[in-house]
């Protein structure tokens, strides 16, 4: 049994797997072959945060491999009324297949998949996001080949995206420059174990020195789900970090610009940028589907 609470929870070879299995997946059902391969198999879905593509794209995907999908969010079970994760892990975990939590503590996640008797996978964390990362780098393979030994730029706060991006570093090989403010940047122990695994990953608070010559420019919101009183505290101090047309022209001319969702035009990208033809943000969330569904086949199968 395997869980996937984060991208090193799989070798840079499944990985790529991984990427192959979800562009073959995505092939057949553009051809509109049916492909089954989870009949009988529940997928327990478990969240604590709002959710749209996550939720459409778990639910959507193991009803396209056959499978059925259940929904339970923490307002409408025990879980939200205080019932230890264990025994919730232990129980759910006698009844469905697999599960997908998103919350927003990471040792929520890992107690859970401790006590789970079934592969549990991330569908986000305060700390990473890992099927979106999965998403991404498919994507930017779609249009562009391998994507290791090219450049990423990461502008914006250090969150759980930038956090998946530098453990990208590690299992995909390419190079990652971010650019955050001093007091948003990603977690030092995260960095450093990158590192010592070999990820070629450096920080500045200048997005355009992150943009210089990449090969995609990335970002996320500035206020995360549970940091909205932060909200004008975090406009002031990401001044200056919008992904514009100006910081767009230091990468190199056929760069992508990539977004995990939802976005506010004007203040992390401009509106010229995310609907401009570098963006390729539309495939990007579309690509979470086929992604998890090669994930699932992978942890099921």
């Amino acid at each position: 049994m395997r869980h996937f609470l984060t991208l090193l929870d799989v070798s840079p070879d499944e990985a790529r797997y991984l990427l192959k299995r979800a562009a073959k997946i995505k092939r057949k059902l553009k051809e509109g072959k049916a492909y089954r391969p989870l009949e009988g198999k529940t997928l327990g879905m478990i969240f604590d945060k709002a959710s749209t593509r996550t939720r459409v794209s778990f639910e959507a995907g193991m009803f396209q491999l056959g499978g059925h999908a259940l929904f339970l969010h923490s307002d409408t079970t025990q879980l939200g009324r205080g019932e230890p994760i264990a025994d919730s892990a232990r129980v759910l975990s006698s009844m469905v297949d697999v599960i997908t939590i998103r919350t927003f503590g990471h040792d929520v996640l890992q107690e859970f998949a401790r006590y789970s008797k079934v592969p549990v996978i991330n569908a986000l964390t305060d700390l990473t996001h890992p099927c979106q990362i999965l998403a991404d780098v498919l994507t930017y393979e779609e249009h562009r080949g391998s994507i290791e030994g090219r450049t990423v730029a990461w502008i914006g706060d250090g969150n759980n995206m930038a956090h998946s991006w530098i453990n990208g570093a590690v299992t995909f090989g390419y190079r990652l420059k971010i650019a955050c403010p001093d007091n948003y940047r990603p977690d030092e122990k995260m960095l450093e174990a990158a590192r010592v695994l070999g990820a070629d990953v450096s920080l500045s608070d200048d997005p355009v020195t992150a943009a210089y010559k990449a090969d995609l420019v990335t970002t996320d919101v500035w206020a995360s789900m549970g940091q909205e009183e932060e909200q004008a505290e975090r406009e002031e101090a990401f001044d200056g970090f919008c992904v514009t047309d100006r910081v767009m022209a230091h990468a190199h001319g056929d760069a992508l610009f990539m977004h995990c969702l939802p976005a506010h035009r004007g203040e992390e990208v401009a509106a010229s940028v995310i609907d401009g033809p570098q963006s390729v943000v539309w495939d990007e969330a579309e690509n979470r589907l086929h992604a998890q569904k090669a994930l699932l086949e992978f942890l099921l199968k």
